[in-house]
């Protein structure tokens, strides 16, 4: 019997946190999205989490960081377009991880959403370390 590969769709999301792993990568010139079709893909998942009385937990990497926080590499921008295109606020978290990211994760209501920052502002992504994919797991209760 063939794997049947679930969507949000597939899964009662009512009530529960949702992290939404989403390619957000996109290209900046002096702090301005130029192209924001990767932000716009990942809108009707996102909305459908939202009217569906999920809260979400957005995230994503950007750039090439190396393993460090860098302000050029921040999903600021990212944020602000993503609350512009759903016209909800989208709070962008100071880290993708620890216990001021817990604490925001678990204060979400339905229907809000929030924005961790940049991924690879840990080397840990970029390593695929195990322990690192648990905290961003434990976040939420659907991933």
């Amino acid at each position: 019997m063939p794997f049947q590969k679930k969507t949000v769709r597939d899964v009662e999301v009512t009530g529960k946190r949702v992290f939404v792993r989403c390619d957000f990568n996109v290209p900046l010139e002096e702090g301005k999205i130029t192209d924001d079709r990767r932000i716009r893909s990942a809108l009707p998942t996102i909305r459908y989490l939202l009217e569906s009385g999920a809260s979400v937990i957005a995230a994503s990497h950007f750039g090439r960081p190396k393993g460090a926080p860098n302000p050029k590499y921040s999903l600021g921008p990212i944020a602000k377009r993503l609350s512009e295109l759903l016209e909800l606020p989208v709070e962008l978290l100071p880290d993708c991880v620890g216990n001021q990211v817990e604490s925001a994760a678990y204060a979400l209501r339905p229907g809000e959403i929030v924005l961790l920052e940049n991924l690879r502002f840990h080397s840990e992504e970029e390593a695929n370390d195990p322990t690192f994919a648990k905290s961003l797991a434990g976040l939420a209760e659907v991933y």
